[in-house]
């Protein structure tokens, strides 16, 4: 993981025109959610079993992520590195419920290494953000 400092770090704005501007640049809502706090995420790269994302931390400040009218603050912008299995999971369990619907793999490592080409394309995009965000 590498924090990428910016100046929309602590800015609040209402999670719906948060969600208005970003989506249209290529942002998506992480899976990775709760009624508190989430992330916006930018795919940079889903090559060779690994991707990298530039991400957004945001969390509510009034209201519930799931709610009208919900504010949330912008955290400190971040990219993330996964490397993961190319083939079939190797450790689903029959007996597990779960194995039947979720058909994707553990990643191999959460935190990979960040390859350097990407490093400025995602300081680029906070510099997007920055004068998106800042310019409302």
């Amino acid at each position: 993981m590498i924090e990428i400092p910016s100046k929309i770090e602590g800015e609040q704005i209402d999670l719906y025109q948060l969600e208005q501007e970003l989506k249209p640049i290529g942002y998506s809502i992480g899976g990775n959610w709760e009624y508190d706090h989430g992330f916006f995420d930018y795919k940079m790269n889903d090559e060779h079993s690994s991707y990298q994302f530039l991400r957004i931390p945001f969390h509510a400040v009034d209201g519930q992520l799931d709610s009208r009218n919900c504010t949330v603050e912008i955290g400190r912008p971040f990219l993330l590195s996964h490397v993961y299995q190319a083939n079939l999971d190797d450790h689903v369990h029959v007996d597990n419920s779960n194995a039947s619907f979720n058909q994707f793999q553990e990643p191999v490592d959460k935190d990979a290494s960040f390859p350097d080409q990407y490093v400025d394309k995602g300081k680029a995009l906070v510099q997007v953000l920055e004068e998106i965000l800042m310019n409302d």
